[in-house]
């Protein structure tokens, strides 16, 4: 919230509602908020926190990637986005993304499109092994894609949690669950979390005003790398040039000021909420016409 400097009256856009933490602390600041989240139960619960504040909460039912479709070009004073999933997504069983849970194996976000079940019955072994490879950089991908297929139809979580299991084996006392990469990949693949991302970021380059603020937290070093190229290429840090690569030049002109360096959690804000360990915030400004002409 620090890093998206809000004055009162000014309009923010929560690009992943949520559980409402970013917009309730916005709204308590003074300002206008419109909030996207895909999932129509995040925006059924956040109808409350809109009743407490009349008319300053506007709640849309779409994936951050539509941003632009919804908020006029150049009108908001920042945008932020909290990437991966909400705690309540994690913890209630009936949106499949935990092995904590036996549940069936859905995974999406929102209410429409494929489920974990659809993709994983219904996909070549070699289009798995990718996903589990590119997307949860699991070294056993072709050996786990293998037993998938070998397992199928595969409808419970718990099912899927422990073929990953017995492919991988399960060391009494490992630090992290054997299924973990596995159901994070297939949980990216089936929200197009990337995707969604480098069309959500563009989107957010549309919307926001001169000297409008972006901050995304980020917990995954593939979306971590990914806001990290866009800040970097919008605000031309390019590449030095050297004899053996010629100087790399912007494809348009920069649209930020250099970003903020990357902050971490602090080790109090991790005891205290352990989930946060692996986030990471970067931020930006968004550069005025006086900057641009310079």
């Amino acid at each position: 919230m620090a890093a998206l400097v809000l004055e009162p009256g000014a309009h923010m856009v929560d690009s992943t509602f949520g559980a409402g933490g970013y917009s309730a602390r916005a709204l308590a600041a003074g300002a206008q908020v419109t909030a996207f989240d895909r999932d129509p139960r995040a925006i059924a619960a956040g109808q409350a926190l809109a009743a407490a504040y009349p008319g300053r909460l506007r709640l849309v039912e779409a994936p951050f990637a539509d941003m632009a479709a919804h908020v006029a070009p150049a009108s908001a004073d920042a945008v932020a986005f909290d990437l991966g999933l909400s705690s309540m997504q994690l913890d209630q069983p009936a949106y499949g993304m935990s092995f904590r849970h036996d549940a069936p194996l859905d995974m999406r976000m929102g209410a429409d499109g494929p489920t974990a079940a659809d993709f994983l019955n219904t996909a070549d072994e070699t289009e798995i092994a990718d996903v589990l490879f590119h997307l949860g950089e699991e070294p056993a991908a072709r050996r786990i894609a293998r037993a998938i297929v070998r397992a199928r139809p595969l409808a419970r979580t718990g099912e899927l949690a422990d073929l990953v299991r017995r492919v991988l084996g399960h060391p009494r006392g490992a630090r992290r669950d054997p299924a973990t990469l596995s159901f994070q990949a297939i949980r990216m693949h089936v929200n197009d979390e990337l995707g969604q991302l480098a069309r959500g970021l563009e989107a957010a380059e549309t919307v926001l005003k001169p000297g409008g603020r972006l901050a995304v937290v980020s917990f995954h070093s593939l979306e971590d790398r990914m806001v990290k190229q866009f800040l970097a290429a919008r605000s031309g840090a390019m590449p030095g040039a050297s004899r053996h690569r010629p100087e790399a030049r912007p494809a348009r002109p920069p649209a930020f000021a250099r970003p903020a360096r990357a902050v971490r959690p602090s080790p109090a804000e991790i005891a205290a909420n352990p989930r946060a360990r692996s986030a990471r915030l970067r931020s930006a400004r968004r550069l005025g016409p006086a900057e641009l002409a310079a």
